[in-house]
């Protein structure tokens, strides 16, 4: 029996056919490093493509010059950093392009088409009820790669095709582009229409807006012209890289002087309307889901707040799941009890692991007692 040859690995560099096998793999994500073939992510998990030689330095850099324009590889040149999306047969991409010790690279991120439903996105009722606040601050939180700017695209969506409202959003870059329905939507990316999320923010409160989504809260002068913005009479949404309610509002706090941070927690407890965090996991069946900690500023937690008792406010949402509230653990047990993720996925992104464990023994417990 005559044993046939391994194919020879071919050398992919035009980006159209590195993206199209993106595309094809249904991958979330696609690395180029020089010195390494293209490489996809799936379901969360990295992997080399198959049958592709390395890409050399230059082949890298040619490849993701391709895609960028004049204006984008000025500002590559002048900062070795850069954010922009792009479209591809029907297919949007975000990506970041960098310097890194053997020359150029970049990753892109594959933006689902269209905005998805609450429904497929699984958010629940109660969350979307932050999208008919008429004013205040609700916050997306996560770590990268988590979803947040698609959660956020569903909230403006629900918006846009139920109000008649002027939504600004601000976004490094655009990733959604939305399409007006009731509302009239304005979407400005910095690098293109304006220099910074604060800059931007600044003059949007002159824009009669309506709604206004910051994409990401990177400062101290973004936070307090978002803070600003929603004490205003503005619906203020926007994201951090945190990973619970508690930590989200340290977070903003720890940005201000140490003497300012008892009115800052009386602003908070006055503006703050909604933290939700989220975080992805991989399901035991395959594919990924979205474990959301959700908090709701009622009394309980507004009180907490004021009082500066940030660390008691995961005791006030544990209790008050007949308003909505969940704590990421409690998010993740119910995860692990429908078998739908496994307990050591689970206990990755617990915020209190023993927590974790509790809910689950209590459960068995209580099942347990039910057959006797």
């Amino acid at each position: 029996m005559s044993v046939q040859p391994k194919p020879s690995p071919r050398l992919l560099t035009d980006i159209v056919d590195i993206l199209s096998q993106c595309v094809q793999y249904e991958a979330s994500d696609v690395l180029l490093i020089p010195g390494e073939p293209p490489i996809l992510r799936h379901d969360g998990a990295l992997f080399k493509m198959p049958q592709v030689s390395p890409l050399s330095p230059e082949d890298c850099k040619r490849s993701i010059f391709s895609i960028l324009d004049e204006r984008q590889r000025a500002k590559f040149d002048a900062t070795g950093d850069l954010d922009c999306s792009f479209a591809f047969k029907n297919t949007r991409f975000r990506a970041n392009v960098y310097t890194q010790q053997f020359g150029v690279a970049a990753a892109f991120r594959v933006i689902a088409p269209g905005i998805p439903t609450p429904e497929q996105l699984g958010i629940s009722p109660a969350v979307m009820k932050l999208a008919d606040m008429s004013r205040g601050l609700v916050l997306v939180t996560g770590p990268t790669g988590s979803g947040k700017t698609t959660t956020l695209a569903a909230l403006i969506e629900y918006i846009n095709k139920r109000k008649k409202k002027h939504i600004i959003t601000i976004e490094d870059p655009i990733e959604f582009v939305f399409q007006n329905r009731q509302s009239v939507i304005d979407q400005r990316e910095v690098g293109q229409h304006t220099a910074s999320f604060a800059q931007a923010l600044k003059y949007t409160l002159r824009q009669n807006p309506d709604v206004i989504l910051v994409g990401e809260m990177r400062d101290r002068e973004t936070i307090d012209l978002a803070i600003r913005a929603a004490e205003t009479g503005h619906l203020c949404l926007s994201t951090l890289h945190t990973l619970d309610a508690p930590s989200t509002i340290d977070r903003i706090i720890s940005e201000f002087p140490l003497d300012q941070r008892q009115k800052l927690c009386n602003v908070l407890g006055n503006v703050l309307v909604g933290v939700v965090s989220q975080v992805l996991l991989p399901r035991r069946d395959g594919g990924r889901i979205c474990a959301r900690e959700v908090m709701f500023m009622n009394s309980a937690v507004s009180t907490l707040l004021r009082d500066d008792k940030v660390h008691q406010i995961r005791g006030a949402i544990e209790s008050s799941g007949h308003e909505g509230m969940q704590t990421l653990d409690q998010a993740l047990a119910f995860f692990v009890q429908q078998k739908v993720v496994s307990l050591e996925e689970a206990l990755v992104w617990a915020r209190s692991p023993q927590y974790l464990r509790s809910i689950l023994e209590t459960a068995r417990a209580e099942r347990a007692a039910q057959k006797r």
